[in-house]
């Protein structure tokens, strides 16, 4: 037991990552006290599925739209600087939606705009931050720190919205706003005190161009890559629209307040959370991991959609958490062990586009369809698509080890995996 423990938080050992770490508590517990406080607030404006859809399209359409050259700034700066800039960046659209909101002027379109500026800001963060884990702490770590670091996100995601029911409950929306600005400054403290000469920094890359078209061919011959990529596409579009569909399940479905939103939320995280250590433990990303947990996936969140009361569905949420962080973790840390390090800032933006960036696209069909036919069919949608996922990458991967072995069989030489 000891042993597996020390596994699962051996990246807490360096001293970079640990600063890092603590930065992310603070920051994304107030990232998950807005998106609760916004969503919340949006149901409340409007009423509207579509809308609530609308909301977290406009978070992640810069992210759609631009997410690539993220990435390639990613390879040409030096990361540590470019996230102090944007996480300072973030505090002005959170700020202004605490003044606005205090000040009983805001409306949706407000909303819907000041989501759209922090997404164009997180188009440059999220590829920044998913190739700089690996320079605080090394390739032969870097599948528990992506373990970690969905410690990090899942453990906010009860913490926030715990956090964030309890101040709505007592002060308002507003408030959530506030706080959130306010955790930002621990991320950029985190960043400034980390010693820059115990980074495994890669040499930036040369100006030229097509670069984002070399890395596109580079996925293409790369299954390893390609792969994983597709699965969450897929995955990414259809099954992770939870902050669409668990407020319209706690409004709709369930005609609950704020503290029934946050319950949803807060059970799903404690799954997250399970599934985050249990996969900080393992070594390495294998393609049965990988489509054991898309097909997990897709069988937990179908049981979500059938349970017949709110207890019921509390506790499914458990499960479909555990299977969701283990899926995502899964395909980061795969592709980060197997990305050449001059790739991974495009490789990584690819991830995120693939993500977080199909969410422009999923979000509002799945609020439409949850508006239409209840939020329980936008949970069998996701559910579909996981499944599929699974079952089209394992063929995929039969494809690639056919011909692989057979090679070995004609040669005798030793043909690495593709994992």
């Amino acid at each position: 037991m000891s042993a597996a423990v020390e596994r699962t938080f051996t990246s807490l050992r360096v001293p970079n990552y640990r600063r890092y770490f603590a930065g992310q508590v603070v920051s994304v517990s107030g990232n998950w006290m807005q998106n609760v406080a916004t969503m919340w607030l949006m149901v409340k404006l409007t009423g509207s599925g579509v809308s609530v859809g609308l909301t977290a399209a406009m978070q992640f359409l810069p992210i759609l739209l631009f997410g690539a050259w993220g990435g390639l700034l990613a390879d040409r700066m030096p990361k540590r600087r470019l996230l102090t800039c944007t996480q300072a960046a973030m505090v002005v659209p959170t700020a202004s939606l605490f003044v606005l909101t205090e000040a009983g002027t805001v409306r949706p379109w407000m909303v819907l705009a000041l989501a759209l500026l922090q997404g164009a800001i997180n188009a440059v963060d999220n590829p920044a931050r998913q190739a700089f884990v690996v320079e605080m702490v090394g390739a032969d770590r870097v599948v528990n720190a992506v373990a970690l670091n969905s410690v990090v996100v899942h453990s906010s995601r009860i913490i926030g919205p715990a956090a964030a029911g309890a101040v709505i409950a007592l002060l308002g929306v507003g408030p959530c706003f506030a706080l959130n600005a306010l955790s930002f400054v621990g991320m950029i403290v985190a960043l400034r005190l980390m010693d820059p000469r115990a980074l495994h920094t890669p040499r930036p890359v040369a100006r030229r161009r097509g670069e984002l078209r070399s890395a596109l061919r580079y996925v293409r011959r790369t299954p390893a890559l390609l792969i994983p990529l597709a699965m969450m596409a897929l995955v990414g579009t259809i099954s992770y629209n939870f902050q669409v569909l668990l407020p319209l399940l706690a409004s709709f479905t369930w005609h609950g307040s704020a503290a029934v939103y946050a319950a949803l939320t807060a059970a799903m995280g404690v799954g997250s959370v399970a599934g985050a250590l249990a996969a900080g433990a393992r070594g390495r990303v294998t393609p049965r991991l990988l489509v054991g947990a898309a097909l997990a996936f897709g069988t937990a969140e179908l049981l979500v959609a059938a349970a017949p009361t709110l207890p019921l569905q509390i506790a499914a949420l458990m499960p479909l958490g555990a299977a969701s962080v283990t899926f995502a973790a899964g395909v980061n840390s795969s592709l980060q062990i197997t990305v050449e390090p001059a790739m991974r800032g495009r490789v990584m933006a690819l991830y995120s586009v693939v993500f977080l960036g199909s969410t422009p696209i999923g979000a509002p069909l799945v609020g439409w369809l949850a508006e239409s036919a209840g939020p329980r069919a936008g949970l069998l949608a996701g559910a579909l698509a996981a499944l599929l996922a699974a079952v089209g990458a394992r063929a995929a991967f039969a494809r690639v080890r056919s011909p692989a072995r057979s090679r070995e069989a004609k040669t005798g030489e030793f043909v690495v995996g593709q994992a």
